[in-house]
């Protein structure tokens, strides 16, 4: 399975979600955070994920006769390089888009689902707006995101951090505000 097809599933996403931020867990661990999606099923797409190069076994433990192993995102995990996406398709987009939104999606819900979740002590935003921008200023605006985000990106676990899931969603529309 290509990097494409390998990253672009909502529970495949999410598992990557969780071990991101140099964060090393259990299958069990990973049940737990994902209560929704059956055990067999994150246990398949752990080790499609593991098989595919994208996690690697951090430790492994004897628990009552069982091997248990704990695994975290290699650090030269594969991703969607850039020729891969300049070669996919309208449909690929949109099913990786969709893989991503579910997601995102499922994630926030989890939050939601959480006991004392309070979105608005947490600082939690969804917002939308327009900026219109030249093709050069859309560049130098990303590369700004991605400076500011690559300046906390080190960040370790440490009291009165939590980790925060963070999304960039941009795309073209025309100029009455519509969809192209």
């Amino acid at each position: 399975m290509d990097a494409l097809d390998l990253l672009l599933h909502p529970v495949r996403m999410r598992i990557v979600y969780a071990l991101s931020g140099g964060r090393v867990r259990s299958t069990a661990d990973l049940c737990a955070s994902l209560p929704e999606v059956p055990k067999t099923t994150v246990y398949r797409h752990v080790g499609l994920l593991a098989d595919g190069g994208v996690l690697e076994v951090a430790d492994e433990q004897r628990v009552r006769g069982a091997v248990e192993r704990h695994y975290r995102l290699r650090l030269d995990r594969p991703r969607i390089e850039a020729e891969a996406g300049a070669s996919m398709s309208p449909d690929d987009h949109r099913q990786g888009f969709t893989a991503a939104v579910a997601a995102l999606h499922a994630e926030f819900d989890a939050y939601l689902n959480r006991p004392g979740a309070d979105p608005y002590a947490d600082l939690v935003g969804y917002r939308q707006g327009v900026v219109w921008l030249s093709r050069d200023e859309l560049i130098e605006m990303l590369g700004e995101v991605r400076a500011v985000l690559a300046a906390r990106a080190g960040n370790q676990p440490a009291p009165g951090r939590a980790p925060r899931l963070m999304s960039l969603i941009q795309f073209p529309i025309d100029e009455s505000g519509n969809c192209p």
